[in-house]
């Protein structure tokens, strides 16, 4: 693998990871069209990597926010633990946070069950082209038909939790936004705008370390050849760079109301790919 194509797709993870326009499906097209099959052999070390430099994105910008959601958990048991008072123990809302993350992350049971039935899709472009677009119908609605909610952690429920839960589990198909799909989802059961993202990109913290953990044992199975190691350092560090700026720019789009433009985005990239899976034999 040289160098160019690493800082290419780190750049290409880094951006598309945070931004609902559905980072998977534009690494399939990617490798469909130049058959840049990274994620084959010994390069799966280097999709373990990308993975993790926007992991590392997330949790750099919700540092003090993951602190609290810990802290307060374990607070929280540790008071139901003592014995000696007598004062009723609530869940601080930090810690509400942490499990609904938790609630939020069971769906994805269903992804183990049909996890090869979702690979083969990542080689068929129509089906991308065709998720893209409702990716950019679930924007456009989002923007133009949902009213503004005000659930923050003190007044979301577990069902909502779980329903946005099954969103993240659904956008595991290329094409179809992780980040784009749960915002939606989280903005329809009515989370105001900020939470609804910071709530999305919390609940990929799990999503992404259980894959990781998948991807790295087919590394190993697949066998690692640390003479690449370097280039796949680039694309490392330059996804988490890219995708801490990238969770930057989201946070103050959706301050400004205007997510819905990606949606146009989503619909022009998914009518070329569709005709591009046409064209391209």
């Amino acid at each position: 693998m040289s160098v160019f194509i690493a800082l290419f797709l780190g750049l290409v993870q880094g951006i598309t990871e945070f931004l609902p326009i559905s980072s998977s499906g534009h690494l399939s097209i990617l490798q469909n069209l130049f058959n840049l099959q990274y994620e084959d052999g010994a390069h799966l070390l280097f999709s373990v990597l990308l993975h993790l430099g926007t992991l590392t994105s997330i949790i750099a910008v919700y540092r003090k926010e993951i602190k609290t959601m810990v802290t307060d958990a374990l607070d929280f048991f540790r008071m139901r633990a003592d014995t000696d008072t007598d004062e009723p123990v609530v869940l601080k809302p930090q810690a509400r946070s942490l499990v609904f993350i938790l609630v939020g992350t069971l769906p994805l049971i269903i992804v183990l069950i049909l996890n090869r039935i979702i690979k083969r899709l990542f080689f068929q472009m129509g089906f991308i082209g065709f998720a893209l677009l409702i990716t950019g119908g679930l924007l456009f609605a989002s923007d133009r038909y949902i009213s503004k909610g005000n659930k923050t952690e003190r007044s979301m429920t577990i069902w909502d939790a779980l329903i946005i839960g099954l969103a993240q589990a659904a956008a595991v198909v290329p094409g179809l936004s992780r980040s784009g799909t749960t915002i939606s989802v989280g903005l329809a059961r009515g989370l105001n705008s900020s939470f609804a993202i910071r709530f999305s990109l919390l609940l990929s913290i799990p999503a992404v370390v259980g894959a990781t953990i998948v991807e790295i044992y087919s590394a190993i199975r697949a066998g690692v050849n640390l003479s690449h190691f370097p280039v796949y350092l680039i694309g490392f560090i330059i996804s988490a760079v890219v995708g801490f700026f990238a969770i930057q720019f989201i946070r103050r789009l959706m301050a400004k109301g205007s997510f819905g433009y990606f949606a146009y985005y989503c619909w022009g990239v998914g009518l070329l790919t569709i005709i591009l899976s046409i064209v391209v034999r």
